[in-house]
Formats: structure tokens, C-alpha cells, sequence
């Protein structure tokens, strides 16, 4: 029996949203730029289905919603065309030393345009200070990007006081949050965050993989990074993937049984450290994601052992695929935690049984490495 924990990476797509990708694929199949029937269809469905994103997300209008093909497509696009768009005000952004992959490649492609950062440093948990940000921000500071839930740890970061901190400085910066874990999992209201740009991707709430969304406050004119045709609103260029937006809006529809969840992360920790006095595990507010070491062993080992028993879980971002993670570096573990980390993803999938099954096999592991 297959017991999968990796939902950080990636979640299973939900029955609801296969339903909805099949139907727009063989009943709804039109190009929504089309004037004809089928085109008027299927822009039909574009435009219920960019509704109902807005409404899961607490946008004030649908038109704030531009669909995107990931969350990693969204950061770029929001990192590169933000701060090209605040040049003539200054060229300093402030963001972390715990983002994705994908903000932090930003960053050092606008740093080779002459852009400056300022990295900050997580608490020990690797949330970010809203204070540490009122410290590091200037009269040139165009761009704030920060992570609302470490794709890692869990950490959650005060968004609306980051927001809080610029509106009382006077400051022009833009403010982007990477919402791609948060979405569904920690509440939020994108029309009171305070935030200009944020983050999302579908398969992180059982939709597919290939489809994410950007949220663009309104008024905020922002370059295309994808020219070509008139779509999104000549923001995005590029026919729309009907099955994946319309399986995208089904599944934020969905509920996110966020309580359950939480109970079953409070249920993992007493069930592991149970099995493993010597654990050590980051105690965070996002209810999905658990992080844990068993210092001197090496993840990898662990992890071979669980998939023999058919129990997946991942050491950190999918994307680092098999490279130390930096986030647990930022946070200033020691090597043999670091090396010994995993990180556990919970959805509403995933049962009590899921968790018996995890803390038993690495127990099991623990015994054979003591033989």
C-alpha cells in the first residue's frame, strides 16, 4: 500500500479538477480567442474559471488574475518585470536568503543587471522579521519579494506587516510574496494582504502540474515576459490551457481541510518522536509541511529505506533535486542535521495510517543501522 508524503512537491490531482481537464478537452475544446460558438464556449469557461481563482484567493476583480503556466513562471515574471518596471526609482531590492530557486535565479539575473540586493536572514524556524525589513529598507528599495510559507520548513512570514512597514516608510517599492504553499493552507485575502504581486501554482492543491496563476493588484501595469497575441489581457501572450486552468479553478473550489491537516502534523511529531527520541524537527505554523532530522544518518538512506516499504517523502524542494538544501543552511543547522533532513508534505489525502506507516518504517531503518 502506497503511502505518499511528498505533497510539498507535489499533490495528487484531485477527481473534481481530472473531471474538469477532461471535459474542456473533449467537450469544450475551443480556442477561447476564436469569435465562433465553440470559441465563445470555451471563453465562457476562461472567464468562470479566473473567477473563481480570484474569489478563492480574495482578489477585489478577476482581472487581477493572470494565468500562468507554474508558480516558478509567476516569480520571474513578477521579480524580472517588477523591478525593470521601478528602474528610474532606484535598483535596490530586499528579499531572503530562504526563497525558491526560482526568486533567488531572479534575483541574481537582476544583479547582473546592476540591481542590489539585500538578503535577509530567517529566525530559526525561517520565517522573516517584518522588523528586519524596516531595517534594511532604503529610499532607492523598488522590490520587496518574500516567501508568505517556506516551501522547506513550513515558516510562515507576516506579509501584511511587511505591507504594514512600507505603507507607514512612505516607500514606492513593490511588494511580491511567493504564495505558492500558502494558497489553501494559511488564510489570507489578497485585497487586504497588502501585497502588489503574488505567487500561485495549481498542482500544490490538486490540480495539475503546467498551470499557475499570478495575482497583479490592480492599476499595476507590469511588462509582458511572453509577447505575441492579445491573451490575458495582451499580458500574457499564448493560447490558454483550457484543461488545466478550468481543472486549476475546480480545485481551488475544493475544500482545503486545513484543520485536519494541522492535526494530522501534530500527530506525525508525537508519532515520530516516539519511534525516534534523538529527532529533531522544526516546530512551524503552516499545517502541510513538516521538516525533520535524524542527525547522523544521511537522507538518502532513509529515504531508499521508506520507498522500499512504499512510503515517499523528499529531503527538501524537488528542485534542488539531491543538492544540500540552502534554507536549512540559512537557518545555521549543522551539517549532520542538514544531512540527515526530510521533509514531510501532508494533503487531504493523506490518513493516519500515512503517518503509522512513516514513523514505523523509520524506526525500522533506526534498528537495521544499530545491528
Amino acid at each position: 500500500m502506497e503511502h505518499y508524503l511528498d505533497n510539498a512537491a507535489t499533490t495528487r490531482v484531485c477527481p473534481e479538477a481530472a473531471e474538469a481537464a477532461l471535459r474542456a478537452m473533449t467537450d469544450n475544446y475551443g480556442n477561447p480567442s476564436s469569435t465562433h460558438t465553440r470559441g465563445r464556449e470555451a471563453r465562457r469557461l476562461l472567464e468562470e474559471s479566473r473567477e473563481a481563482v480570484s474569489q478563492a484567493i480574495g482578489a477585489r476583480s478577476p482581472s487581477e488574475i493572470v494565468f500562468t503556466s507554474c508558480g516558478s513562471e509567476s516569480d520571474n515574471w513578477a521579480l524580472l518585470s517588477g523591478a525593470e518596471s521601478m528602474k528610474r526609482r532606484g535598483k535596490h531590492i530586499i528579499s531572503s536568503l530562504v526563497e525558491h530557486d526560482a526568486v533567488r535565479r531572479s534575483l541574481e539575473l537582476l544583479e547582473s543587471r546592476g540591481y542590489s540586493v539585500t538578503r535577509l536572514k530567517p529566525d530559526s524556524t525561517g520565517k522573516i522579521d517584518p522588523a528586519a525589513v524596516a531595517e534594511a529598507l532604503r529610499e532607492d528599495t523598488v522590490l520587496i519579494s518574500l516567501m508568505m510559507v517556506n516551501n522547506e520548513t513550513g515558516a510562515v512570514t507576516d506579509i501584511r506587516a511587511v505591507a504594514d512597514i512600507l505603507k507607514a516608510a512612505g516607500s514606492c517599492a513593490l511588494l511580491h510574496t511567493d504564495a505558492v504553499q500558502a494558497f489553501k493552507k494559511v488564510p489570507f485575502q489578497a485585497r487586504t494582504l497588502g501585497a502588489d504581486l503574488i505567487s500561485f501554482s495549481g498542482h500544490k492543491i490538486h490540480a495539475p502540474k503546467g498551470i499557475g496563476a499570478l495575482y497583479i493588484r490592480s492599476g499595476l501595469k507590469l511588462k509582458p515576459m511572453i509577447v505575441g497575441g492579445s491573451q490575458e489581457s495582451e499580458r500574457r501572450a499564448g493560447t490558454e490551457p483550457m484543461p488545466q486552468i478550468a481543472a486549476f479553478a475546480v480545485a481551488c473550489r475544493q475544500d482545503a481541510m486545513t484543520d485536519r491537516i494541522h492535526s494530522l502534523k501534530q500527530l506525525t511529531i508525537r508519532k515520530l518522536t516516539e519511534a525516534i527520541p534523538e529527532l529533531r524537527y522544526l516546530d512551524t505554523d503552516a499545517p502541510h509541511i513538516l521538516s525533520v532530522s535524524m542527525p547522523g544518518w544521511r537522507s538518502e538512506v532513509l529515504m531508499n529505506h521508506l520507498e522500499t516499504k512504499e512510503i515517499y517523502v523528499s529531503k527538501s524542494s524537488a528542485c534542488k533535486q539531491g543538492k544540500r538544501s540552502h534554507v536549512l543552511e540559512a537557518l545555521g543547522m549543522r551539517p549532520e542535521v542538514i544531512d540527515g533532513a526530510l521533509r514531510i508534505g501532508l494533503s487531504r489525502y493523506t490518513t493516519e495510517e500515512d503517518i503509522l506507516a512513516l514513523a514505523e518504517g523509520l524506526r525500522e531503518a533506526r534498528a537495521l543501522a544499530h545491528r
